[in-house]
């Protein structure tokens, strides 16, 4: 073929390479309105935001830990992990969120769905306080979490004994959620930050096991920040997932940043083969989200990323991890009424 006859073919393929990332349409399944002070640049920044990276619809949760400025401490911290202080459970997260939801206007309400997180998930007594919520506030919350149990430098934070996915208390909020058909969001590190099999695998894996009628989403597939600084990529992970995921259907996977590089992507910024093979296999069982904490302007910058992966994917099963996976595995009540 001609020289003048490829060029334009290739530059038409390209062009409609990139045409199909711009037309994703997204769902945030990991959106905290609060930061770890309980802090937050409002609903009309993330309004403004959530139109940029085409963001149609959002989980809205809290933090449900407040980070201490101790007096000891010179300066305010910025993050959880910016000095020694302790942090603390803060119920009052869910309030937080009520609040902002409420505070909405009526035709844009449709587009978030509050998840509640201010309970400590040591405490028996964390199912009575779910409910309570629940019961106050008739539909207005449509999930649980992020529960936090294994996660990194904050599980040796928080006051108390670290929290396990399997734990009795949390086995009673399960059995809420299962009650009011609310899904829940789990923190769980498949390991700690230095050990090089999946250490704590066995807790989430029971907490699925044990509860089959409870819809799971696992916060970035067991991944966390501080795990990929002190130990890379974990060559585990990919088997393990696809291990639970044929042994559970009631598992849901957030591929929320730490999981795109070198996860879905490699270093190249190239699409893994064996995730969009494991993807593909699964195609309503995995989802985006942003994990962005009381600011919004990195939204944009954190769900375009992941476009060469979707890409990569078949196109229907692009749209629907974009998309319409979170959405389905939202209350029954609640779907009906976004369709």
């Amino acid at each position: 073929m001609p020289v003048k006859t490829i060029l334009p073919s290739l530059i038409a393929g390209l062009l409609a390479i990139n045409a199909q990332a711009d037309n994703f349409r997204y769902s945030d399944t990991h959106l905290h309105y609060v930061d770890f002070f309980q802090s937050t640049a409002g609903t009309a920044s993330l309004l403004k935001e959530m139109t940029a990276a085409r963001i149609d619809h959002a989980m809205l949760t809290g933090i449900s830990v407040a980070k201490e400025w101790d007096e000891n401490e010179p300066t305010r911290p910025r993050y959880y992990a910016g000095d020694d202080a302790r942090a603390y459970w803060y119920s009052a997260t869910d309030t937080l969120i009520a609040h902002a939801y409420k505070q909405l206007p009526e035709d844009e309400r449709r587009r978030f769905h509050p998840f509640i997180s201010g309970f400590n998930p040591n405490d028996m007594n964390a199912d009575v306080q779910v409910r309570r919520l629940l019961e106050l506030d008739p539909g207005l919350w449509q999930g649980i979490g992020e529960v936090f149990t294994r996660h990194d430098y904050l599980t040796a934070l928080v006051y108390g004994k670290a929290p396990r996915a399997n734990s009795k208390a949390l086995a009673r909020v399960y059995r809420v959620a299962a009650e009011f058909d609310l899904p829940v969001l789990m923190h769980s590190n498949i390991t700690s930050k230095r050990e090089r099999y999946p250490l704590y695998l066995e807790e989430f894996e029971a907490a699925l096991r044990d509860n089959p009628d409870v819809r799971f989403i696992w916060a970035h597939a067991g991944t966390s920040m501080e795990i990929h600084r002190t130990q890379g990529k974990m060559d585990f992970l990919l088997p393990a997932l696809a291990q639970l995921l044929a042994r559970y259907p009631n598992l849901y996977i957030d591929l929320s940043w730490t999981v795109l590089t070198p996860y879905l992507l490699d270093e190249q910024g190239d699409p893994d083969p064996a995730w969009i093979q494991l993807v593909s296999r699964y195609p309503t069982r995995f989802m985006l989200g942003s994990d962005v904490v009381g600011t919004f302007g990195s939204l944009k910058k954190y769900m375009f990323s992941f476009a060469p992966f979707l890409n990569a994917l078949p196109h229907q099963v692009a749209h629907q991890v974009a998309l319409s996976n979170f959405l389905a595995i939202l209350p029954a009540e609640r779907r009906r009424s976004i369709q």
